[in-house]
């Protein structure tokens, strides 16, 4: 088949029209794009970000701000990369050098405002922060995360009044409870209130934490020693029994107060009684070698031991263990062997290495009661350690193996 001149003309004059369109289109969007594209480093040192290589990332960004000195984003971008690096003087400048521009919007403003008062907290320097996180305060966006920061640095300082302030803002502001954490700020203020003191005005404190939070151990354990430094040696010991049936396993906390309050009061058979019943409720090794002592006080030494042993048999614990060792001797017997002495030292180092409290948000683990978790910074989060079962479990399969006989 042949075509004419003609007939070929009227085939390729819609091809010519839709290239002529597809051509016009394709410039139309390549001027829009490169009107409105970011650079292309920008891109490259997001993705570095994603892969985990903040040190490329960083080095794409800083060459941009040589290039392309008005894109804000890189700049908050860089400056976070250098704080969590711990270039903490590099992040300041950006976000001061950002913060001058006259051209900055309220936004970013704002934005430069909460990344310089994050440097300046991670940098320590937080009476600059702290004036930084009053001024987010009356932000919509950043207010809420501000007054927590404030209370992390009012914590640092141990300004307790400060921090009860913005505890109190927080609440109404983000609709949080926040009792029991005030209510620990006002431990925290009495217990420096004792220390000077002034024993009134703790009392008052702790009656503030109790009403924040009925449940609050602390308050009670401390007001209990507050009433015993004023001689009211019932009202404390009704305060310290009164743990048991909110908290009972923290008991062991009062246990040495309590003897104490009834010994000042010569009540030894009511602290007896006392012990004899909280142990079979609730066994643990501080209440047990309590009645163990108030058993010697009045002379029964061989019941103390006895008592001692039957427990250790279930609810093994190398302070027990210690504690019976040293008193292995009966009355008008020998004193201990060398051999005795140096196995309560041995038994005493290894008692230390039990850590005898946990936090449940981190698991960090310490001899010692800390309100606030030194790990994670956690308030009311550490607890009396479990006691675990495989001491135990060794124990009894020990027992269960044969003797072997002598050849």
């Amino acid at each position: 088949m042949s075509f004419e001149p003609l007939d070929l003309l009227w085939l390729l004059l819609p091809l010519a029209a839709a290239s002529g369109w597809l051509a016009a289109r394709r410039e139309f969007l390549h001027k829009h794009e490169r009107g409105n594209r970011l650079p292309q480093g920008y891109f490259r040192g997001v993705n570095y970000l994603l892969n985990e290589q903040p040190d490329k990332a960083i080095e794409m960004f800083t060459r941009m701000l040589e290039i392309n000195t008005e894109t804000v984003e890189t700049h908050l971008a860089l400056g976070s990369l250098f704080r969590r690096r711990g270039e903490v003087e590099r992040a300041i400048r950006i976000h001061q050098n950002l913060m001058a521009r006259p051209t900055l919007t309220q936004e970013y403003r704002t934005l430069a405002l909460s990344e310089l008062a994050h440097d300046y907290h991670k940098a320590g320097l937080l009476d600059r922060a702290e004036g930084l996180f009053l001024e987010l305060c009356e932000t919509r966006e950043h207010s809420e995360q501000a007054m927590r920061t404030l209370m992390q640095i009012y914590e640092q300082e141990k300004d307790w009044e400060k921090a009860i302030t913005i505890g109190r803002r927080l609440a109404h502001r983000a609709g949080h409870p926040t009792q029991t954490l005030l209510a620990q700020y006002h431990c925290e203020m009495a217990a420096q209130q004792i220390h000077a003191g002034n024993l009134n005005t703790a009392g008052n404190t702790l009656e503030l934490a109790l009403q924040l939070d009925s449940h609050c151990v602390r308050a009670r354990l401390l007001s209990g020693h507050l009433l015993v430094s004023r001689g009211a040696l019932r009202d404390a010991i009704r305060v310290w029994q009164a743990i048991e049936q909110q908290e009972p396993e923290f008991m062991e906390e009062a246990v040495e107060g309590l003897s104490e309050a009834y010994q000042r009061l010569g009540d030894h058979q009511g602290l007896e009684k006392y012990l004899t019943a909280l142990l079979q409720r609730h066994p643990a090794p501080r209440t047990l070698l309590t009645l163990a002592d108030t058993l010697i006080r009045r002379g029964a030494l061989m019941e103390a031991r006895l008592l001692v042993r039957g427990h250790l048999l279930h609810y093994p614990f190398t302070g027990g263990l210690k504690w019976l060792v040293e008193h292995s001797a009966l009355e008008g017997e020998p004193s201990a062997s060398p051999n005795d002495e140096v196995a309560s030292h041995v038994l005493e180092q290894l008692s230390l290495t039990q850590q005898a409290y946990q936090c449940e948000r981190c698991g960090y683990r310490g001899n010692t009661l800390h309100w606030q978790c030194p790990a994670c910074h956690e308030w009311v989060t550490t607890r009396p350690a479990v006691r675990a079962a495989p001491e135990r479990d060794a124990l009894i399969e020990f027992k269960k193996k044969p003797k072997q006989k002598n050849k």
